[in-house]
């Protein structure tokens, strides 16, 4: 869900516990400029969601090397 940053002034309990549930993106003159989301978000799954990703020819190392190279 996205919301204004005025929209979240306004109704900041509202949104706090909508938070518990699904992200909810702030934006302002229509960039997002933060997300609410719950610290207690499955990250099992969301670590699920990212297997596959990789081509099966990369391996592990090859990707963290290359993450690391970029920084």
């Amino acid at each position: 869900m996205a919301i204004t940053a005025v929209e979240l002034q306004q109704n900041l309990t509202k949104y706090l516990a909508l938070a518990e549930k699904e992200q909810v993106f702030i934006t302002e003159n229509g960039r997002t400029i933060a997300v609410l989301s719950s610290p207690n978000q499955d990250r099992i799954e969301t670590a699920r969601s990212l297997f596959g990703i990789l081509p099966d020819d990369v391996t592990l190392e090859e990707s963290q090397s290359e993450r690391l190279d970029r920084i």
